[in-house]
């Protein structure tokens, strides 16, 4: 399967919030030193399926249960910088719109990282064999 990495580059709008961007862009952005990124992933995903160097880890949701993160203002409020954009990662391009409006409300430029880390599952139940992060081909790591 072929992955076009350039597909749909340019910021989309959105609902709430800055826009919705592609992966490749969001890189982009992050490498030009305009935007953070927050990988708002519970502890155990990165854990366990990898994570983004330089990426700043600020859960939406905790694990277990997947209970709210009662510090996410704060710690998103620490984590990027007056003036950046934020860029906001999870799964597949799901939780992170929730994160995204939540930052547009604390005052944030935000936007939402469409497909996410592993994105959407095939016809077999499995992440990261049609889109996301991993398989545009960006940085990562695993433990």
């Amino acid at each position: 399967m072929e992955i076009d990495a350039t597909a749909g580059q340019g910021a989309q709008g959105a609902s709430g919030y800055a826009g919705d961007i592609a992966p490749l862009l969001a890189w982009q952005w992050v490498q030009s030193g305009e935007a953070v990124l927050v990988d708002v992933r519970t502890d155990a995903e990165r854990e366990w399926v990898g994570f983004i160097p330089g990426a700043v880890a600020v859960a939406w949701k905790q694990w277990p249960g997947m209970a709210p993160n009662d510090s996410f203002d704060a710690e998103l409020k620490a984590a990027a910088p007056a003036g950046k954009k934020v860029l906001m990662l999870c799964r597949s391009g799901i939780r992170s719109i929730a994160a995204a409006r939540r930052a547009a409300e604390l005052g944030f430029e935000a936007f939402n990282i469409l497909e996410g880390f592993e994105g959407k599952a095939d016809e077999q139940a499995q992440r990261g064999h049609l889109e996301g992060w991993r398989l545009r081909g960006l940085p990562w790591m695993q433990k």
